[in-house]
């Protein structure tokens, strides 16, 4: 059976998870990375001994037979390095967020459609066993009429993670904490709950002058399309290590919450005529050495794109939800009133 070759486009952190997570597939391969840094690249052997290695994404896509083209790179420039993919006749994986606006994430999905190919766009998070269960709470119905949900996310960022010269805390790349820490858990919120109206939000930067161009720190609330009220309050000033992603739902028919640093525990659990299920354990999450991210699920990504394009399976996060969050995370910055 031939594998489904993969060109990684980005090969900091992220890109060598993605790196890893296809060579320890049996039916994938990278065969081509690119990165700006060319150290970087003196690490293939390692991780991808049969790829070969370039400069830039041009270069890659000139000469590359790969099936999927994996972007690993800043927030930045996920829309515009999609395109070139896609205009290269490939399939493209986009990390979050799939932009930085609605407009270029338009433009991904009108070329995807147009050269009949996919774009998949990573939200490991829907993985989770704490996500899978409250997916099959909603869909089930077990709580009835959804009255209030909460979403908590604090985590710490400082200078250990905003370096002077880097692309993190510029807005033109890195976007801002909703963009690139919490946009997981709004996917999450927005996978269970649908779009939200009605915004009103309140942001300041707390201890962030001298190393963002953005808000640290915010308060928002909503309405929920489908009905019920919501809240998202988010924070990168905690200090010293991430504190809390939590999620909180209140429910006719009961209330539950998942919270743990990385929404990964069921702390709560009462539902009318129902029995809290034990659930697999959770993947850790993404140790990157000075801080953590999000669960570490990429492997369920790479399945799914080997799926898809073998025909076995459907997109388990299509391009069409990548740009709602985008625009959702869009509308919130627009809203909110900023403090000094």
């Amino acid at each position: 059976m031939s594998k489904v070759k993969f060109a990684i486009v980005g090969f900091g952190h992220i890109g060598k998870r993605h790196a890893a997570m296809v060579e320890g597939h049996k039916e994938a391969e990278v065969v081509a990375v690119a990165d700006i840094d060319a150290s970087k690249l003196n690490m293939l052997s390692g991780i991808a001994p049969n790829a070969k290695g370039y400069s830039s994404i041009e270069d890659l896509l000139a000469e590359t037979d790969a099936d999927v083209v994996n972007i690993c790179t800043p927030n930045g420039w996920h829309a515009e390095q999609a395109l070139l993919g896609l205009g290269a006749k490939k399939h493209v994986v986009i990390e979050k967020p799939m932009g930085l606006d609605r407009q270029s994430c338009e433009k991904v999905i009108f070329k995807a459609l147009q050269v009949s190919k996919n774009a998949f766009i990573v939200k490991q998070n829907r993985y989770s066993p704490t996500s899978a269960w409250l997916r099959e709470l909603i869909d089930q119905n077990r709580l009835g009429e959804i009255y209030m949900v909460q979403l908590n996310c604090y985590w710490n960022r400082d200078e250990r993670y905003y370096k002077k010269g880097g692309w993190k805390g510029r807005l033109d790349m890195d976007g801002g904490v909703l963009y690139t820490q919490f946009s997981h858990f709004i996917d999450i919120m927005y996978w269970l709950f649908g779009d939200i109206k009605n915004i009103d939000a309140r942001f300041q930067n707390f201890n962030h002058e001298n190393s963002t161009e953005f808000i640290d720190s915010g308060i928002v609330g909503f309405e929920f399309i489908n009905g019920g009220l919501g809240t998202i309050n988010f924070s990168t000033s905690i200090w010293g290590a991430n504190m809390e992603s939590s999620i909180a739902v209140i429910g006719e028919k009961g209330s539950v919450k998942v919270s743990g640093q990385y929404m990964d525990k069921v702390t709560h659990c009462v539902v009318k005529d129902y029995e809290m299920p034990e659930l697999p354990p959770a993947n850790p999450p993404n140790d990157y050495g000075e801080y953590k991210g999000s669960a570490a699920n990429h492997h369920y990504i790479i399945q799914n794109v080997v799926d898809v394009i073998k025909g076995r399976s459907e997109i388990t996060t299509n391009a069409l939800e990548g740009m709602k969050v985008v625009e959702m995370i869009e509308r919130i910055y627009q809203e909110g009133k900023y403090l000094s």
